[in-house]
C-alpha cells in the first residue's frame, strides 16, 4: 500500500524570519551579560579578591599557578604609582591599574574586611562614654626653668693670654723653614759685596752694576706701583697707559734718584687673612687660614667679651684682629690650636645659648658703654 502524500502545509517549511544584524553596542552588552554571574556556569561564579587579579574562577580548577597577582601594597610617591612588590612605576593611574601581577598563586575568594566607620554619637552619648572610661591620675610634668641670663661683664676686664696648642705638623713645617732661612742668611752674609752685573732694584730701572763708578750714576725709575685695570697697564706715578705688556715694561721711569743694588729687609707686613666661625651648643670656634704660623711670635688675648688676635705667619706676614664678642665666654676653658694650615680659637660659652653673630653690633656696644657710664656715675 502506498503511503499518503503530506499536505502542502506540512511539506512546505515556514519562511525564515529576516533579522537585522546587531549593532556593536548590542554585541558589547551581550558580551558583558555573558560575564555576569547569572549567565556564567555555577562553577565559575566565584570572584578572586587578590590585588591585580579580579577574575572569576572555578574552585575545582584552582591551582598554585592559576592567579597572577600583586602580594604587595600600592605605592604612591613623587607622582609615581606602582606596587611595593615589583619595580615598575608609572605616572598614569590607568597604566597603574593595568600593571600585570608579578606573583603566581591560588585564587582567593575571601573578600577583605571593609574599614569600620566610626559611629556618630550625640553629645549626651559622648558624655556617657566618657564617664564609662577608666579614670587615671594625671601627672603634670613641669618644664625646667630657663637659665637666667648672665649679666654682660665690662669690656675693660683684664686681658689674659689663651694657651697655644701646637700640632706636630706645624713643628715639622717650621723646622724645614728654619733650615732654609738659615741657608739664605748665610748666603746673604757671604755676599755683602756687590757683584758685577747686579741689576738695580728700583722699579723701571734697567741699569746694572759695573763697578764703583755705578754708585754715582743717576737712577731713573718709577716710584709708584704697577696697575692692571680693564686690560690697561700703567704705573701709578705717571699713568702712561698701554695694553701691551712689553711696552709697559719698557716705559722709562719718571723719578730720578740713586741706584739701589741691595734690597733692604722691609720687615713684617700687615696682610688680611681669610677667617670664618661656627658654633655648637657650648662652644664658638674661629678658624684663621694662615699657613706656617709662628707660635713664638703669635698671641691671642681675651677677656669675657673681647678678643685681640695677633698672628705672625709665613715668616714676614702679620694678621691683627680685635673683636667685641656677641656673647660671653669662659676664658679659663678657652684655648688656641695651631696647625700647618690654619689656627683655631676654641672659646667656651659662659651660657648655653645661640649667638646671633660673632661680633656685637656697634649700636649695642655703644648702648652698653653708655649704660656702664651711668652705673658708674
Amino acid at each position: 500500500a502506498e503511503e499518503p502524500l503530506p499536505s502542502c502545509q506540512e511539506a512546505v517549511p515556514p519562511p525564515a524570519r529576516l533579522t537585522r544584524p546587531r549593532s556593536r553596542s548590542a554585541c558589547g552588552a551581550a558580551e558583558k551579560a555573558s560575564r555576569c554571574p547569572a549567565f556564567l556556569p555555577p562553577a565559575m561564579a566565584q570572584l578572586c579578591y587578590n590585588r591585580g587579579c579580579g577574575q572569576r574562577f572555578d574552585p575545582e580548577d584552582n591551582t598554585d599557578v592559576s592567579c597572577t597577582y600583586h602580594p604587595g601594597v600600592p605605592v604612591f610617591h613623587d607622582a609615581l604609582k606602582g606596587w611595593s612588590c615589583c619595580k615598575r612605576r608609572t605616572t598614569d593611574f590607568s597604566d597603574f591599574l593595568s600593571i600585570a601581577g608579578c606573583t603566581k598563586g591560588f585564587h582567593n575568594s575571601e573578600k577583605p574586611p571593609e574599614p569600620v566607620k566610626p559611629e556618630v554619637k550625640t553629645t549626651s552619648e559622648r558624655k556617657e562614654l566618657a564617664d564609662l572610661k577608666p579614670k587615671f591620675e594625671e601627672h603634670i610634668i613641669q618644664a625646667p626653668k630657663p637659665v637666667e641670663t648672665i649679666q654682660r661683664p665690662s669690656p675693660d676686664e683684664p686681658m689674659t693670654y689663651l694657651p697655644l696648642k701646637v700640632s706636630a705638623s706645624l713643628k715639622q713645617a717650621l723646622d724645614k723653614l728654619k733650615l732654609s732661612s738659615e741657608n739664605e742668611i748665610k748666603k746673604e752674609e757671604d755676599s755683602d759685596e756687590i757683584k758685577i752685573g747686579t741689576s738695580c732694584k728700583n722699579a723701571g730701572c734697567t741699569k746694572t752694576y759695573e763697578g764703583p763708578d755705578s754708585m754715582e750714576e743717576e737712577c731713573t725709575y718709577h716710584s709708584g706701583v704697577p696697575i692692571f685695570h680693564e686690560g690697561m697697564k700703567y704705573w701709578s706715578c705717571c699713568k702712561r697707559k698701554t695694553s701691551d705688556f712689553n711696552t709697559f715694561l719698557a716705559q722709562e721711569g719718571c723719578t730720578t734718584g740713586t741706584h739701589v743694588w741691595i734690597k733692604k729687609d722691609a720687615g713684617k707686613k700687615m696682610v688680611p687673612c681669610r677667617h670664618d666661625w661656627h658654633q655648637t651648643g657650648g662652644e664658638v670656634t674661629i678658624s684663621i687660614y694662615a699657613k706656617n704660623s709662628v707660635p713664638e711670635l703669635s698671641r691671642v688675648e681675651a677677656n669675657s667679651t673681647r678678643l685681640n688676635i695677633h698672628i705672625v705667619f709665613e715668616g714676614d706676614k702679620e694678621f691683627n684682629q680685635n673683636l667685641s664678642l656677641w656673647g660671653v665666654i669662659d676664658v679659663k676653658r678657652s684655648y688656641v690650636t695651631m696647625t700647618a694650615t690654619k689656627i683655631e680659637l676654641i672659646m667656651r660659652k659662659a651660657e648655653p645659648m645661640s649667638w646671633a653673630g660673632l661680633e656685637l653690633p656697634a649700636s649695642k656696644l655703644q648702648q652698653k658703654q653708655e649704660q656702664d657710664i651711668v652705673e658708674q656715675a
